[in-house]
């Protein structure tokens, strides 16, 4: 049996404000980068400072990065269809990988313009001026990038959260501008700046190298340990006797949606309509206190009589063992796959041998 929460219901869908918060956070990092891109390109011009132009590069793709970001928010907040039953939350992975090879593209970039000043000797006017229009650009993105953080996290958008880090590299590309004209002001050596953009360069690769991984892990269904715990949790916080046992449990997210699946041991003798009842409203519990947005589909087992020691239902006519303890459910015997899930019960608990269950796996 599959009980499962449309993503367009109340349950599943995400809230309207959310959606209006996912694209309002994207256009206002399209337009501070805007701002931003011309400041430091007036810099530049006024200083022809490598580390400038590097800081510079960065925003320039900022400006793209942010246009990806809000093509994939609009993209992703569509409803599941018959093309995309799962919804179309996987395309924040590709906004996020995107981001991520800007950014080591920008690194490569940053490194070459820098080698090339060391290797012809490199010259920086108007440091002051400099200084002034980096430290403006450098305190913007650091309040910009807190708020897409915060932001993302809160609804639950990877674009967004990638979009931060990016925008927070900058700011520390834009501290490394600043310290590398503040040691040509008051040292006299110029190449202090193209060293500054070295370092830059190094750090921007890091952080490209580190979206790219993460968003790789949620375009290939990597599991999300903290997500686990998460529904484990409220697994065994908001259920009810007659669930007995939970195993074979697997989620993937797609976005902001949740995608989980897990196979519940109820009581032998309930009907369809019993389990059904119970089922559905376990899932809307569970879902409720992960606070996510998604769908569970539950595939139900019956107990065979094989866990009476841990079964809490109060009344059972076909009990063969008195109820011992309900151990408390784990991560690790909830993503057991049904044959092991069963054997390692009759090694643990001297259960009784539950007949062709333990013959299907995972």
């Amino acid at each position: 049996m599959r009980i499962a929460v449309d993503p367009t219901t109340d349950v599943a869908a995400p809230a309207a404000s959310d959606e209006t918060v996912r694209l309002r956070a994207g256009l206002l990092s399209l337009v501070v980068s805007l701002v931003l891109l011309g400041v430091k390109y007036v810099a530049y011009l006024r200083t022809g400072s490598t580390a400038i132009l590097s800081d510079s590069l960065e925003s320039m793709i900022n400006v793209v990065a942010a246009v990806f970001l809000l093509g994939g928010l609009v993209f992703a907040g569509r409803p599941a269809d018959r093309d995309h039953p799962y919804g179309h939350g996987k395309i924040e992975y590709f906004s996020a990988v995107f981001e991520g090879g800007l950014i080591a593209f920008a690194a490569i970039t940053v490194a070459g313009y820098a080698l090339v000043d060391l290797w012809t000797g490199p010259a920086v006017e108007a440091v002051d001026e400099g200084l002034l229009l980096t430290v403006f650009a450098g305190g913007v993105n650091a309040a910009l990038g807190w708020y897409l953080l915060r932001t993302g996290r809160s609804a639950r958008s990877v674009a967004l959260v990638a979009d931060g880090q990016h925008v927070l590299s900058d700011f520390w590309t834009s501290a490394g501008v600043v310290i590398g004209l503040v040691l040509v002001r008051v040292t006299g050596l110029a190449w202090f700046d193209p060293l500054a953009a070295l370092v830059v360069a190094v750090n921007l690769g890091r952080t490209g190298i580190g979206l790219v991984r993460e968003a790789a892990g949620g375009l290939l269904d990597e599991e999300d340990v903290g997500l686990l715990e998460r529904l484990v949790a409220a697994f065994d916080a908001k259920r009810d006797p007659g669930i007995i046992r939970i195993h074979r449990l697997r989620a993937i997210r797609s976005g902001r949606f949740t995608h989980v699946d897990a196979h519940l041991i109820v009581p032998e003798y309930w009907t369809v309509e019993d389990a059904h009842t119970a089922v559905d409203a376990f899932e809307t519990r569970v879902l409720s206190a992960c606070e996510v947005e998604g769908e569970i589909a539950f595939h139900i087992d019956p107990c065979f009589r094989a866990l009476c020691k841990a079964c809490e239902m109060p009344t059972c006519d076909v009990r063969v063992e008195r109820f011992v303890t309900r151990p408390p459910l784990t991560v690790d015997e909830a993503t057991l796959t049904d044959e092991l899930f069963w054997a390692q019960e009759r090694a643990g608990a001297g259960v009784t041998e539950p007949g062709s269950i333990g013959s299907r796996r995972g």
